[in-house]
């Protein structure tokens, strides 16, 4: 089975949401909740359109969810599909019921602008030799506490 290639949806004025999202969960003291998004991240690196309930699901318009929970919170990461081996990020939330259409939408909405300019909208992040290239396979390992 190939390996996906997760890649961070990075918007036109270069906020990189789902990154964000993470950043803030590590300032409000959310280390196991951050702990298990990245561990789902890392799944679906591993297994891409194979990854299932319960730790994703698809939504609808080819938004999918990676699925996280501590305690009573519980965390989504919604991504798309671009091709046959990248997986894209879009936004992450918390939610209660279920995920609102407004975030739903918010993915649609990144994944044709991804679709349009796939470069345009990729994180892309500098090495230690000040290089740009793209987000490693393993998402978050050089830059988020372990």
């Amino acid at each position: 089975m190939p390996v996906t290639r997760v890649i961070f949806f990075r918007e036109s004025d270069g906020s990189v949401p789902v990154l964000e999202w993470l950043d803030e969960l590590l300032k409000r003291s959310r280390r196991k909740p951050w702990a298990k998004c990245r561990e789902r991240i890392q799944r679906l690196a591993e297994f891409g359109f194979e990854l299932r309930r319960p730790l994703a699901d698809i939504l609808r318009d080819g938004i999918y969810e990676l699925r996280a929970k501590h305690g009573r919170v519980n965390y989504r990461i919604l991504y798309f599909f671009h091709g046959q081996n990248v997986a894209v990020l879009a936004s992450g939330l918390t939610k209660e019921g279920k995920v609102p259409d407004a975030e739903i939408n918010r993915a649609v909405r990144r994944k044709k602008e991804f679709e349009q300019d796939p470069v345009g909208h990729t994180h892309a992040e500098e090495n230690h030799d000040g290089q740009d290239e793209g987000r490693p396979q393993n998402p978050g390992s050089e830059d988020r506490p372990q």
